[in-house]
C-alpha cells in the first residue's frame, strides 16, 4: 500500500507522530485545527505532523488542506500530502496531483505525487493520463547540484551490508532480529523506488559508478513515560564504506512515536516500535541520497 511508503522526512530531525483516536463528533474541529497548524507553522517538524495526522483521520474534509500542502517549501510535506491524497481516493484532487506529479523539483515527491494520482484515477474509474514521472519536465531540469543527473542509467551504486539492533535494554535475539529486518526493508524499498540508483555490482562496473556499502545500527530503542503520554523512540546509525571496505562516513537520525498513556496497552508496542524504526529509516534517506552523491 502506498502508504507503507511515505517518503523522506528530513534528517536529523526527530519526528513525534501523534495517535489520533478523537471521536467523530471532533473530527471536523480537528482537521481546522491541523489545517491551520499546516499553514501558519514555520517549523517543518510541526508541518509534518500535521499532515501526518491529517492522513490518519482518512476524513474527506481533509482534502483541501492536503492539496494546499502539496505547495508546500518541504518536500517531505509535499510527498506525505500526495500519499495521503492517494489513500484519500477524491477525485478532485487528481489535478493537483498530475501537476504534482509532473512539475514537483523533487523526484520522489513526483514519483509519489504519479501514484497517488493513478491510485485516484483507479478509484474512481477515471483515466489518469499521466506520463511517466522520469519525463516529467522536472525530471528533464534535474542533473545540477546534488540531484539526480539528466541520464537514462543510474548514477548511484549501493549495496546493504548489514542491519543490526545494538540498542541497549533487555530485547531477545528474535525481537532484535524483527527490528533489523524493518530497517532493512524500509531502505532496501527505498532504495528500489530511486530509478538513478542501482544495487547491481555489475552495473557499476557498466556505467563506471563506485560502489558504496551501508551497515545500519539501531542503537537507541526506548520506552518512556512523558507526563501523560507513552513515547517510543529510535535512534539509527548508517556507516558507509568503500568497495574496499574503507570506512567513509556516518550518518545518524531518529524518530518518536507518541500515543496517550490512557489509551496505551502493552500489546501495541511491536507496532509502535515499528513505526518509529520505519520513520527512523525514511527520515534518514532523503540525506542519505544526497550524501552519497556528494561523495560520487
Amino acid at each position: 500500500m502506498q502508504g507503507r511508503f511515505l517518503a523522506k522526512i528530513v534528517a536529523l530531525v526527530v519526528m513525534t507522530v501523534v495517535l489520533l483516536h478523537d471521536r467523530p463528533a471532533r473530527a471536523e474541529d480537528s482537521v481546522a485545527q491541523l489545517a491551520k497548524q499546516l499553514e501558519t507553522s514555520t517549523s517543518d517538524k510541526e508541518r509534518i505532523s500535521a499532515v501526518v495526522a491529517l492522513a490518519r483521520l482518512k476524513d474527506r474534509r481533509t482534502m483541501k488542506p492536503l492539496v494546499g500542502a502539496l505547495r508546500d517549501s518541504s518536500p517531505q510535506v509535499r510527498a506525505l500530502a500526495a500519499t495521503a491524497l492517494g489513500d484519500l481516493g477524491h477525485k478532485a484532487a487528481l489535478p493537483s496531483l498530475k501537476s504534482c506529479a509532473n512539475d514537483d523539483t523533487d523526484e520522489n515527491v513526483r514519483h509519489l505525487a504519479h501514484n497517488a494520482a493513478l491510485a485516484v484515477a483507479k478509484a474512481n474509474h477515471l483515466a489518469a493520463d499521466l506520463a511517466p514521472t522520469s519525463t516529467s519536465a522536472a525530471a528533464r531540469r534535474a542533473g545540477f547540484g546534488h540531484e539526480p543527473h539528466a541520464v537514462d542509467h543510474p548514477d548511484l551504486c549501493v549495496t546493504i551490508r548489514s542491519t543490526t539492533d545494538d540498542s541497549p535494554g533487555n530485547n531477545d535475539k528474535k525481537a532484535r532480529d524483527v527490528h533489523a529486518a524493518i530497517v532493512k526493508q524500509v531502505l532496501a524499498d527505498a532504495f528500489k523506488a530511486q530509478p538513478h540508483v542501482t544495487s547491481v555490482l555489475g552495473d557499476a562496473e557498466r556505467w563506471g559508478l563506485d560502489p558504496r556499502h551501508i551497515d545500519v545500527s539501531v542503537v537507541k530503542l526506548t520506552v518512556s513515560n512523558i507526563g501523560s503520554m507513552i513515547e517510543v523512540a529510535t535512534e539509527l546509525r548508517l556507516a558507509i564504506s568503500d568497495d574496499k571496505g574503507r570506512m567513509l562516513s556516518f550518518l545518524s537520525g531518529g524518530a518518536k512515536v507518541t500515543v496517550p498513556k490512557a489509551k496505551f496497552d502493552t500489546r501495541y508496542l511491536p507496532n509502535l516500535r515499528r513505526e518509529a524504526l520505519e520513520n527512523a529509516m525514511r527520515g534518514m534517506f532523503d540525506k542519505l541520497i544526497v550524501h552519497l552523491r556528494s561523495q560520487s
